[in-house]
């Protein structure tokens, strides 16, 4: 995130397709649900959340050289290779052989007909493994779209380099990085229902596996909207959750989306990461320069880097990161209200939220964004929400307390005006949780009343 407000490439991808709309020229990354496509009745959560995690899950779909695997945390891993393919890594030009193998999900029928869909997964890859994630799903017309590749991930960066991959589309839909998006929203064009598809790799002759704990997939079609209905506060309740500023790492590893002016999902991520007790060895650390404050932070932005989209700030690759720490899983979803996020924090649940907005929009900021991530950690007694901002110029001063009006309209709004004055996109909710492996009885309640199991 930038103090200035400049657009991001995930942001001008957006706000070009927002302008195309207003033009009568195309379709809308800002999950716009116009007047035109009439009168329909939203649900109550216009956000399907989906993933395949139990032994029974991963015995299901269709397998071609995977297993499940049993025990405390379920998972698919690679048992005989289907086959070997090679594979030219865009990034560093090296074309490796790999063996393969593949799962297929079931058809997970979608309970809101969705304008986007934002996959993730959890895993382990070690060295000399990583993994392909796609999607293919079934238009409300009945067509179907073609297999969209939704992330080549490994942990690590040697083997291959973590990418995106742009370019994808039918002419009736598009992938924007991380996110599946139908490009004209107003057509009443929706997806319906979907499959992913996991394909595991490993350096051939090995027995060496990735194995996959968590994938899925959340589908939404969020209302096009300006400013949201006011909530009522909750309960007050503060997490202690470690603060790290990104402005401390400015010039540091530019190699990673130029330095620390842009970790601001890095950054949040491990604090949250920290939080629920994930550390880092002095090992994993000993790359970093060891005269720097919080290495850990350098470290988050080169293991969540996407090398395609040249930034830190990948959705799913910042969930896959924080579930390679024992204990942790993590999810990339949607919220619909303030109300949930409060559920989340009474039940000791800290989330990760992207916005947008202008200086103005967010009193005590003292900057605007075109997209920026933030840990709301609790709510004061009157409602105000208290965030762990790491656009502060200290670790010190990165706990703030924004006003709650202000806060849920920047958060969850689908369109905004920019310091131009040009109508771009919000982010509508979207929000990281990070959460146990194993959560309690009320973590589960709690994370099962916002739409996630």
């Amino acid at each position: 995130m930038s103090r200035a407000e400049q657009p991001s490439r995930r942001t001008l991808l957006a706000a070009a397709v927002v302008a195309a709309v207003g033009s009568g020229a195309g379709g809308t990354v800002a999950h716009a649900a116009s007047a035109a496509a009439g009168p329909a009745k939203a649900p109550a959560r216009p956000i399907d959340n989906h993933a395949w995690t139990t032994y029974t899950d991963w015995r299901g779909g269709t397998a071609r050289g995977t297993r499940a695997v049993a025990g405390d945390r379920p998972g698919l891993a690679l048992a005989a290779p289907a086959g070997t393919a090679d594979y030219t890594d865009p990034h560093t030009g090296r074309t490796a052989a790999w063996e393969y193998a593949t799962w297929t999900s079931p058809v997970h029928r979608l309970k809101v007909p969705s304008t986007e869909v934002i996959a993730s997964w959890n895993a382990h890859t070690p060295d000399g493994t990583w993994l392909q994630v796609e999607l293919k799903g079934t238009y409300s017309d009945g067509t179907d779209t073609p297999w969209y590749v939704m992330g080549r991930w490994a942990a690590g960066d040697q083997d291959i380099r973590r990418t995106s991959v742009d370019d994808q589309g039918d002419g009736r839909s598009s992938v924007w990085t991380d996110t599946f998006a139908i490009d004209d929203a107003a057509s009443g064009l929706r997806l319906t229902s979907y499959r992913l598809r996991l394909t595991l790799y490993r350096r051939p002759g090995t027995k060496l596996t990735p194995t996959v704990w968590r994938l899925g997939a959340m589908g939404s079609d969020i209302p096009d909207r300006f400013t949201v209905p006011a909530t009522t506060p909750g309960v007050a309740r503060e997490l202690d959750v470690p603060r790290y500023s990104q402005e401390t790492h400015v010039g540091q590893y530019p190699e990673y989306d130029n330095g620390g002016e842009a970790w601001c999902s890095p950054t949040s991520s491990q604090m949250i990461i920290e939080y629920w007790g994930g550390r880092l060895t002095d090992e994993q650390l000993s790359w970093v320069d060891p005269s720097l404050a919080d290495p850990q932070v350098c470290h988050a932005a080169r293991y969540t880097y996407d090398y395609q989209y040249a930034g830190c700030g990948n959705w799913p690759f910042n969930a896959a990161y924080a579930a390679t720490f024992d204990g942790v899983q993590g999810v990339v979803t949607r919220l619909a209200s303030l109300t949930d996020l409060e559920t989340l924090i009474a039940a000791g649940i800290p989330a990760i939220t992207s916005q947008s907005f202008r200086e103005e929009e967010l009193t005590g900021s003292g900057y605007g964004t075109s997209g920026h991530l933030m840990t709301v950690i609790g709510f004061t007694a009157d409602g105000d929400v208290i965030a762990n901002d790491p656009a502060s110029p200290s670790n010190e001063a990165v706990r703030r307390v924004y006003k709650r009006r202000e806060w849920e309209n920047i958060w969850l709004r689908t369109k905004r005006y920019n310091a131009s004055g040009r109508v771009v996109s919000g982010t509508g909710g979207v929000c990281y949780l990070y959460f146990p492996a194993r959560p309690t009885a009320r973590q589960r309640a709690a994370l099962e009343a916002v739409g996630v199991c």
